[in-house]
């Protein structure tokens, strides 16, 4: 593989991490893995046939919740082969080059997954500050453009100008599509020792990155600044897009008026805090708390990040949307 070019890319491998003290029990660790892909393959595929099937769906909020579950369908694929190797045949062992691969697809699908939030955290912030020019600024082109924009990272963003209504619109700021690119690259220059044993069940960057035993400066430099200016990016404007839900709705005069448009906000935040509270505690375990907390504890919201989303985003959406 074209990433490997240290010398001695070939003769070195790494280990799978299984359930700590569950080793031997694949039988039963196995239905509760299989079970949370199986719902996540049948919640997002019967999200996006229904809205492929009916006409009245073909909206901004219900055409960006069919790119949710693209998302999702590809973060659970990312993650399904080694998971699968691990809990259903007991292979633990896996090549760098097949670790390099997979680790490039979780983290593109997750900043993927977080785009299409931020879009959806658009999509809600003018429905309800702009509920009278919703049609004609989100129209199907202007979706068709988030969506592209959302696979090549191209950069929009709710931008409150300084006018008395407060009235908004897209920003364009290009990002490359390849910012996931170097990663596998940079990690191939790397020397690793011949047997690495991982903290996860899976390949992520992190924890590839810190069984490294030549400097990791460059790495460690670029990975923080692909995670700022993605997901770190991604979370502060769907901050912002909610501080301008938030004014827009305590300004409505009727109790009933205020509660009925931020309920339909509600799908979107479960969906937001599903995504974003594993991955802001893993990442601030990582930094401060690794060597204090045992590796159960890291293990577990690695798993809430990447495999409980997937699952649960499609029956949060089924629950609280009525027309789904």
């Amino acid at each position: 593989m074209a990433v490997l070019n240290n010398s001695n890319a070939g003769s070195f491998t790494f280990i799978l991490m299984d359930l700590p003290g569950l080793e031997a029990a694949h039988c039963w660790t196995a239905i509760p893995v299989c079970s949370v892909y199986v719902l996540s393959l049948l919640g997002n595929i019967t999200i996006m046939c229904i809205v492929k099937s009916v006409p009245s769906l073909y909206t901004p909020m219900y055409l960006f919740l069919s790119m949710l579950s693209m998302a999702d369908l590809g973060l659970s694929a990312s993650t399904l082969p080694s998971m699968a190797a691990v809990f259903l045949l007991g292979q633990r062992k896996v090549g760098a080059a097949t670790c390099f691969m997979q680790l490039f697809f979780i983290h593109t699908f997750s900043v993927i997954e977080s785009a299409v939030l931020l879009a959806m955290a658009f999509d809600r912030c003018v429905a309800i500050r702009e509920p009278l020019r919703y049609a004609t600024i989100l129209t199907t082109k202007r979706i068709g453009a988030i969506g592209l924009a959302i696979v090549t990272r191209l950069r929009y963003a709710t931008i409150l100008t300084t006018q008395r209504i407060g009235a908004l619109r897209l920003a364009i700021v290009t990002q490359s599509a390849a910012l996931h690119l170097p990663l596998p690259v940079l990690l191939g220059r790397l020397q690793f020792q011949p047997v690495n044993v991982l903290s996860h069940s899976y390949c992520v960057h992190p924890d590839v990155l810190r069984l490294a035993s030549s400097s990791t400066l460059v790495n460690s430099g670029f990975g923080l600044f692909v995670m700022l200016s993605t997901l770190g990016l991604d979370a502060v404007l769907i901050l912002l897009s909610y501080v301008l839900i938030l004014r827009t709705v305590l300004s409505i005069a009727s109790n009933s008026e205020r509660l009925k448009a931020f309920n339909t906000c509600i799908s979107h935040i479960c969906a937001v805090l599903l995504f974003y509270t594993p991955l802001v505690s893993l990442s601030m375990i990582h930094r401060f708390g690794k060597k204090k907390l045992p590796a159960q504890v890291s293990m577990l919201l690695s798993y809430l990040h990447f495999l409980v989303p997937p699952m649960l985003n499609p029956i949060v959406y089924s629950v609280k949307t009525k027309e789904i």
